[in-house]
C-alpha cells in the first residue's frame, strides 16, 4: 500500500477548477497506482458548495485513478447550517467514509459551524482516522476514535498569520512527528502550495515513526507538488511492539478499565 500526497496551487474562485489541476499534477507524476492506495486531497479545494457535484466528480477520481481517494474537504449544508466536510471512496467510485471538521479554525468560524462526525474507517483492513486541518491539534479527537488508527490523514489548509512561512511548516512538522510516536501511527498531510491565492505555509508531507534516519521523520512533499509514500506495516506492528514493551505507546483502554485502574490505585 501507498500514500500519494498533493501539495497543488489552487485558487479560490468558486468556479475554479481545482480538481482538474489535481488530477494533472497526478497524471504528469505517472506513478503506478495500485488498488490499495490512497490519494489524499486538501481541505476545502472544492469551491463550488456543491454537495452532488463534489461527489459525482471525486467518485470519478477514484474511478479513474483506480485507488481510493480521501476527498480533502468542502462546504456542505447541514441542517441550515454549514459544515467543512469530506468523504471518502473506494476505487469503484463508492462512499466508504464522511469526517468533518469538528474545530473550525479563525475567521472559518464565522461561516461554519463545528462538525461532529469523527473520519473513521478501514482500508485493506487498516484503521485510518481522518482529522481536517486544525482537528490535527488536538490529541483527544485520536484517542476518541474507536479503534487505533494505523493512519492519521490531514486534509490541510495551512493559512497563517506570520510573514515566515517557515514558522508554522516548523510547527507542523513537530506536530506531525510527536502525533506518530505517541499513537504509533503513519501520518501525512496534504496542503495548499504556498504559491496559492491564499497565504498557505505548504505543511503538506508524511511521517513515519519507524525510521531510524532522523531526516525521514518528516519528509516535505516538495516542489513537484505531488509524492508517494510507501506504508509498511509489518514495521509499524513491531515499532509498536517495542514502544509498548518500554511503556511509551498509548494504548487504548475502556472507560471500565480505566474506573478500574483508579480503584486499584494505578
Amino acid at each position: 500500500m501507498k500514500l500519494i500526497l498533493v501539495q497543488p496551487r489552487l485558487r479560490l474562485a468558486p468556479d475554479a477548477d481545482n480538481l482538474g489541476l489535481i488530477g494533472a499534477l497526478l497524471a504528469a507524476a505517472a506513478f503506478d497506482v495500485d488498488p490499495e492506495d490512497i490519494v489524499l486531497l486538501p481541505e476545502s479545494f472544492d469551491r463550488s458548495q456543491s454537495a452532488g457535484g463534489y461527489r459525482r466528480e471525486l467518485s470519478a477520481l477514484a474511478r479513474g485513478l483506480g485507488c481510493y481517494v480521501v476527498g480533502g474537504s468542502h462546504r456542505e449544508c447541514v441542517d441550515g447550517g454549514a459544515v467543512n466536510a469530506g468523504l471518502a471512496f473506494s476505487p469503484g467510485g463508492d462512499v466508504i467514509g464522511r469526517y468533518e471538521k469538528l474545530h473550525p479554525y479563525g475567521t472559518e468560524r464565522l461561516s461554519v459551524r463545528p462538525g461532529a462526525q469523527l473520519g473513521e474507517f478501514a482500508i485493506a483492513g487498516h484503521n485510518i482516522l481522518v482529522l481536517v486541518c486544525a482537528d490535527f491539534f488536538f490529541a483527544d479527537l485520536v484517542q476518541r476514535a474507536t479503534s487505533v488508527p494505523d493512519l492519521i490523514l490531514v486534509p490541510a489548509c495551512s493559512v497563517t498569520r506570520k510573514d515566515d512561512r517557515e514558522f508554522s511548516r516548523s510547527l507542523w512538522r513537530c506536530l506531525a512527528v510527536a502525533r506518530a510516536y505517541e499513537f504509533g501511527a503513519y501520518a501525512g498531510i496534504s496542503d495548499w502550495a504556498p504559491q496559492s491565492e491564499l497565504p498557505a505555509s505548504g505543511v503538506g508531507g508524511f511521517a513515519d515513526p519507524t525510521t531510524t534516519a532522523a531526516e525521514r521523520l518528516f519528509v516535505p512533499i516538495g516542489d513537484m507538488g505531488v509524492a508517494v509514500f510507501p506504508l509498511d506495516f509489518d514495521a509499524l506492528a513491531a515499532f509498536r511492539a517495542d514502544r509498548s514493551a518500554r511503556g511509551f505507546l498509548w494504548e487504548k483502554t475502556s472507560d471500565s478499565t480505566r474506573v478500574a485502574a483508579l480503584r486499584a490505585g494505578l
